[in-house]
């Protein structure tokens, strides 16, 4: 009886390190779409009062484990029984992100700035609605680059027995949650950490000019993160369009990889914004 307590505890003990062991690799794999991921979710928590950014942010965090709660059964289903479908949904997650990147440039060059009284009306008309469309705009991205971290996790263990496959996904894809959001919650409490360090050394000494650091920081990384945040979402879609579709991946074998990702990916965002323009003013005349 003992004994086989003991020889069951041992399997565990074995499976675990496997499970480390293909989740180091798995997490080394998805390790640049998470630093994209990092930077888009970064962009996308900021921009709302000091009081509402971690809520925000709190609301988003938990949008994204109901990412993972959803995709990581669907994706080791679809592995199984209809493998072809997990590529269809990457190329059509891929115009979203397009779109969302390049609808961003758009917005930058081609819109007038808002009057300041337009800004205020917007925010005493929007409020809390803007708030919530912004979660699930960030809920709705984090799905899209859930489905890629997923998925190429999945791809570093097909060889593996089932139980392995189900165990490095999950500690991958739990581990780009807490490591994703954690780190945006640091980036986006800089300058409230500043300020602290600011008013307990009365404004002398080292943590002071650490405080000024950090407050002085903050807004400089937020438009980083904004340009990089964009840059990525093109890159990710571009890397998706290139890898799988067939045809995309054989053109122009010439040009280094990511000149090719971007340059697909704007080519997508493009198509993505023009069709998502025309059904607009489609619904806009059906209404009328």
């Amino acid at each position: 009886m003992a004994a086989g307590f003991f020889a069951i505890l041992d399997d565990i003990a074995a499976l675990m390190d496997d499970v480390a062991v293909t989740a180091k690799i798995a997490t080394r794999k998805t390790a640049g779409i998470l630093g994209d991921d990092l930077a888009v979710n970064a962009e996308k928590a900021t921009g709302f009062l000091s009081s509402r950014e971690l809520p925000v942010l709190w609301a988003i965090t938990k949008g994204s484990f109901i990412n993972k709660l959803i995709i990581v059964p669907i994706a080791l289903l679809l592995n199984v029984f209809f493998p072809v479908a997990i590529k269809v949904i990457l190329v059509l997650g891929g115009f979203y992100l397009a779109y969302e990147g390049v609808e961003k440039i758009i917005e930058y060059f081609f819109h007038r700035p808002k009057e300041g009284h337009e800004v205020i009306a917007e925010v005493k008309e929007d409020g809390i609605d803007a708030e919530k469309t912004k979660v699930k705009s960030a809920v709705t991205t984090d799905f899209i680059l859930s489905v890629e971290i997923v998925i190429i996790a999945l791809g570093t263990v097909l060889e593996q027995q089932l139980m392995i496959q189900i165990l490095t996904v999950s500690v991958v894809a739990l581990l780009a949650t807490i490591g994703v959001y954690g780190i945006v919650a640091l980036i986006v409490r800089m300058d409230d950490l500043g300020y602290k360090l600011i008013k307990r050394s009365n404004d002398k000494g080292f943590f002071a000019g650490l405080g000024q650091i950090l407050v002085k920081s903050l807004p400089v990384i937020i438009r980083i993160l904004s340009v990089v945040g964009t840059l990525a979402l093109i890159l990710v879609s571009g890397g998706i369009f290139v890898h799988n579709i067939e045809y995309l991946h054989h053109v122009l074998p010439s040009i280094p990889s990511t000149v090719k990702e971007l340059m697909f990916g704007l080519v997508g965002g493009l198509i993505a914004v023009a069709l998502a323009t025309a059904g607009k003013k489609v619904i806009s005349l059906v209404k009328r």
